[in-house]
């Protein structure tokens, strides 16, 4: 009987723990998305598919999926120099914003979890705080 309750309890609070960090996520990305209109989609367009050779996709990004570090330092510092996304060289500037860290990873839960993307893991303002120049 105990291993049956152990085993609920167990069970239970896994499901909380995961509901919990959904709720997390989905306010992360409400917040983003509005960063994301306000700062992001003026370049990289409403659907994050970027202006070819001009601004990269955000869309099914290959780079920020497997960039994660490089990525967050590209939103939170700015951007320049040459990167290759989905095939595509791209050799650009993009200033920085201007975003706290909050808005940093609430506009890269929205990037990352949107538009074809999937992230495993949420970005955290603690992250962003440890990402350095």
């Amino acid at each position: 009987m105990k291993v049956h309750f152990v085993i609920f309890i167990f069970f239970f609070s896994g499901i909380s723990i995961c509901f919990s960090q959904n709720s997390e996520l989905k306010a992360s990305m409400q917040r983003g998305n509005e960063i994301y209109s306000d700062f992001c989609a003026s370049c990289h367009l409403e659907q994050g598919e970027g202006i070819a050779h001009t601004f990269p996709p955000l869309a099914e990004s290959d780079y920020l999926m497997e960039n994660r570090e490089a990525s967050i330092r590209g939103v939170k510092y700015g951007q320049q120099g040459e990167i290759t996304v989905n095939g595509v060289t791209y050799n650009n500037v993009m200033a920085p914003l201007g975003l706290d860290d909050q808005e940093v990873a609430d506009v890269m839960n929205f990037i990352m979890n949107s538009w074809g993307n999937t992230s495993e893991k949420m970005i955290t303002p603690k992250e962003v705080e440890t990402i350095k120049k």
